[in-house]
């Protein structure tokens, strides 16, 4: 691993945002299926304490399950059925291509686009991990899709880590394709985490997210912009390069800025609509926001929708 890769993953294993978020719990809106006990909803019958439905005996249930006070009442045989607890299995899913370079006019930021993916994933692992679920990544990378399978190990923090440190953001982006290719290749049903600038055809994004719904699958989607992109925030004559591969353009922003501003809301629009036909949970995540800050208040909303849909 190089002096880079590791300045890297010590970055997005950063001990201060785990320990202001670690209280939190990351908690499943939609039963899910694990192959271990876990704090999660199951869409399969167990022996937890929440009580979940009667159903009619049948030979061979466990009589210690019958319900005689239903049964004095109806003469009849009635089973307690219970909600069985179950592990999150998470995949992780960032965007590798070359508009997640950017960090801010003339690279000003701390943190590009990329990196703060990185982190915001990574730390997400950190609490799936730690709370005793599985967490895995899949990189849309330039060339190649990076897959590395959900495990529950602390030590498995390191392996996801370490290849969104090596891998280089560049060329156009393969996002849609992999968010099909994982709707498809993730077994179970999954928290699926997605970490890019959604700057593509909502179309083809509208498609995908509504595979990994039909797939059972829960999505959240972080859309990481700068707020150069949200604003416009430029004043004098700029050249705009697309890091994807298009032509450069050299513009005064006085003359372009109320077309881009239009254009970008319709694209926001275009966004929120797509994702409440498909059930995605859509956060505008921008490149100054405190990491653990934006950790917090998606772990909140998820515990304030309570898990029971």
């Amino acid at each position: 691993m190089s002096a880079k890769e590791a300045a890297a993953l010590a970055a997005m294993l950063d001990p201060a945002v785990l320990a202001r978020v670690g209280q939190i719990p990351l908690v499943a809106r939609r039963a899910k299926i694990g192959s271990v006990s876990g704090r999660h909803r199951s869409p399969h019958r167990g022996s937890s304490v929440e009580f979940a439905e009667y159903r009619d005996y049948v030979p061979g249930d466990d009589l210690r399950r019958l319900d005689w006070r239903v049964y004095g009442r109806s003469d009849r045989h009635f089973v307690k059925e219970f909600e069985a607890d179950t592990n999150l299995r998470l995949v992780l899913v960032i965007d590798g291509s070359g508009s997640m370079r950017y960090s801010g006019q003339h690279g000003a930021g701390p943190l590009t686009k990329y990196e703060l993916a990185c982190r915001l994933a990574a730390s997400i692992a950190q609490l799936a991990i730690r709370q005793g679920d599985a967490a895995g990544v899949t990189i849309a990378a330039e060339g190649e899709t990076v897959r590395i399978p959900s495990r529950r190990r602390p030590s498995h923090l390191r392996v996801l880590a370490g290849e969104m440190a090596r891998i280089e953001p560049g060329g156009p982006t393969r996002l849609v394709e992999v968010l099909h290719d994982v709707a498809e290749r993730t077994g179970r049903r999954a928290l699926v985490c997605v970490f890019s600038d959604l700057f593509m055809d909502p179309g083809g994004l509208r498609d995908a997210f509504q595979h990994l719904r039909y797939r059972g699958h829960e999505t959240s989607a972080f859309q990481i912009v700068d707020r150069d992109e949200s604003e416009f925030r430029f004043e004098e004559a700029t050249r705009f390069v697309d890091p994807e591969g298009g032509a450069p353009v050299l513009a005064d922003p006085s003359m372009v800025a109320s077309r881009y501003l239009a254009a970008w809301r319709r694209h926001r629009s275009a966004l929120a609509s797509i994702a409440l036909a498909a059930d995605v949970d859509l956060r505008e995540t921008f490149l100054d926001q405190d990491i653990a800050s934006g950790v917090a208040a998606y772990l909140l909303a998820r515990a304030g929708k309570g898990g029971r849909r």
